[in-house]
């Protein structure tokens, strides 16, 4: 009886989170939207040298997804240390609008970094996959 036990026990245990070097479900979820015009523009990287305009890089993915409240799937990645960089293009031209280089639409990045002038470092954005789905709260964030 005891053995039963162990071994309920060791397969409860075992069936939530995936194997750590499984590929994990990502998503995020968006706070802070002002409207629900246009589409949201992702950029998922895990290399510094293309964060935050992913557009360059080889194993980016870069997309675009309704504005929508709720998760936004954003499909599995292998284990590793990722930055989201997000934009809330309300006129859905495909492209973060600007005035003198101040941004007209949100802005958003994984692990919410205070944005002062510029677009934040993927030290301060980045999180790490592993072993578990991974969901990311961003927080928009609109300075016209």
């Amino acid at each position: 009886m005891r053995r039963l036990g162990a071994l309920l026990f060791m397969a409860i245990a075992g069936s939530g989170a995936g194997a750590a070097g499984q590929p994990q479900a990502l998503s995020m979820t968006l706070e802070g939207l002002r409207s629900t015009r246009g589409q949201i523009l992702v950029c998922v990287t895990r290399s510094a040298a293309y964060f935050p305009d992913c557009a360059k890089d080889p194993d980016k993915r870069h997309f675009a997804v309704p504005v929508k409240s709720g998760p936004i799937p954003l499909g599995t990645v292998a284990p590793g240390d990722y930055a989201i960089a997000i934009v809330h293009d309300e006129n859905g031209n495909g492209k973060l609008d600007t005035f003198m280089g101040i941004p007209r639409e949100g802005v958003g990045f994984s692990r919410n970094p205070v944005l002062r002038f510029g677009a934040p470092s993927f030290g301060s954005a980045s999180f790490p996959v592993a072993g578990a789905p991974v969901e990311q709260a961003i927080r928009l964030k609109y300075f016209l």
